[in-house]
């Protein structure tokens, strides 16, 4: 049987724009979502897959979490569409203990953290620069709004911020070529790369956006994912620039509630603040009117962080830690350069130091080097063209965060003290051992495979 495209839509850019910049002229659906759709698909039709293509952190429901769904369940009215007090002092209070002292006047709750961005960039005037590689929905948001987005190399030390030198260099072109850079994103801790910018970096970083009058947009959506937090320093750019950064966050990589929906955003003090502020919740007016009530319950149980939650953090922290950790061991031990990983559930091999081999084997891009992968072995990847990243690079993204199995086998995880051990996570990544050996030919080295798996 012929096996279907990687992507369902071929997509050399996100979106393909008409000769005026006047809206979208071809949509394409998210490739991520697509993949995940498509892994269903063939999984349904009796094919064993190994999934890494999508970044949802899959993880038990707390009981807590639960609890306070079913409390909720009763408030069918909408509410104020910037969320309900007791929700917003709950996310004030979550930034709070972060070190950034935040009122509840400053905060919206979405249904995800997705349409806020949106939001913000049908807001915030100007085009927008982007570290590269980055998230595949930044540059399609940018679109939908009629921006153009100005993609910036990430450093070799991590990726989710632009290098600075790098940064400045593509401020100056990109307005010789008549754009209006204004906003830019970052992401910490990083996706697709797995890592987090160092303080001095993003110091660095958010000097320039100062000098250049950028808005910078942190989205801080892996924040309690940094897999060493005693030992890896996080510095927001909100401690650095907080009259010109908005952060968002929300629930669905802390813990596992992707489908639920729930996410916020920060605004600045002030009255740059209150006018950012302003506009996302008249955009939310007209698009989602308000965050449904049982989940501003949940956001409201959740931010506070009771004990339970508390607990849950650290171990999920540990279990996403412990399992890219070994997904990089192999993508070395077959060849690969990559960045370690030591924030969220990802990591982005660079084959690059094989593209002879590979060639020989018809893989000579990110988007055959993907295809290689799934025909080949069953193993999905985010090919990096998808996600800015230069298209004749051999670079994926890979999410480990769903190696982890269905409901109990993710208990199982979370208690394990070496979850990487256990059979069904060791024979998941054997098999990417496998497959990352098979792209030249090669069989998997046996210090790459785990031992319950060899």
């Amino acid at each position: 049987m012929t096996s279907p495209p990687l992507s369902p839509t071929p997509r050399v850019t996100p979106y393909e724009r008409d000769a005026h910049g006047a809206g979208p002229a071809e949509l394409a659906p998210s490739p991520n979502l697509a993949l995940d759709q498509l892994v269903r698909e063939r999984r349904a039709a009796g094919e064993s897959l190994v999934h890494l293509a999508f970044g949802e952190a899959r993880l038990p429901l707390l009981p807590g979490v639960a609890d306070a769904l079913a409390a909720g369940a009763r408030r069918t009215d909408y509410g104020p569409v910037a969320g309900r007090e007791h929700a917003r002092e709950a996310v004030a209070g979550y930034f709070a203990r972060r070190g950034l002292p935040t009122d509840a006047d400053r905060i919206v709750l979405a249904p995800g953290s997705k349409p806020l961005l949106m939001a913000l960039q049908l807001t915030l005037p100007g085009d927008v620069v982007l570290p590269a590689p980055a998230w595949n929905t930044y540059a399609p948001q940018a679109a939908l709004a009629g921006k153009r987005a100005v993609g910036v190399p990430v450093p070799a030390s991590c990726g989710g911020v632009p290098d600075p030198a790098a940064l400045r260099t593509a401020l100056r072109r990109a307005r010789a070529d008549g754009l209006r850079p204004r906003l830019m994103v970052l992401t910490l801790p990083d996706n697709p790369t797995g890592t987090l910018a160092p303080p001095d970096l993003v110091r660095d970083v958010c000097d320039i956006a100062r000098s250049e009058d950028l808005v910078i947009v942190s989205d801080e959506i892996y924040r309690d994912v940094v897999h060493d937090a005693a030992a890896i320093p996080f510095l927001s750019p909100a401690d650095v620039a907080p009259d010109r950064t908005v952060v968002t966050t929300g629930l669905s990589k802390s813990l596992g509630l992707g489908g639920w929906r729930i996410g916020a955003a920060r605004f600045p003090p002030g009255e740059s603040g209150r006018r950012m502020r302003n506009g996302v919740v008249a955009v939310a007016s007209e698009l989602w009117s308000a965050l449904s009530g049982p989940m501003q319950d949940v956001a409201a149980y959740a931010f506070a962080e009771p004990p339970e939650v508390v607990e849950r953090l650290r171990d999920a922290t540990r279990l996403h830690g412990a399992v890219a950790r070994a997904v990089h061991r192999i993508a070395l031990g077959s060849g690969a350069l990559c960045r370690p990983p030591t924030g969220a559930f990802y990591v982005y091999p660079d084959f690059g130091p094989l593209r002879r081999e590979l060639a020989d084997r018809g893989v000579t891009d990110s988007a055959s080097l993907a295809r290689r992968l799934l025909e080949e072995s069953g193993v999905v990847v985010l090919g990096g063209h998808l996600l800015g990243d230069d298209p004749r690079a051999l670079r994926f993204k890979a999410a480990t965060s769903l190696l982890y199995g269905d409901d109990e086998e993710q208990r199982e995880a979370l208690a394990a003290a070496d979850p990487v051990r256990l059979p069904h996570i060791a024979g998941r990544l054997a098999r990417i051992a496998t497959a990352f050996a098979r792209l030249t030919g090669r069989q998997a080295p046996a210090h790459d495979v785990p031992e319950t798996a060899r």
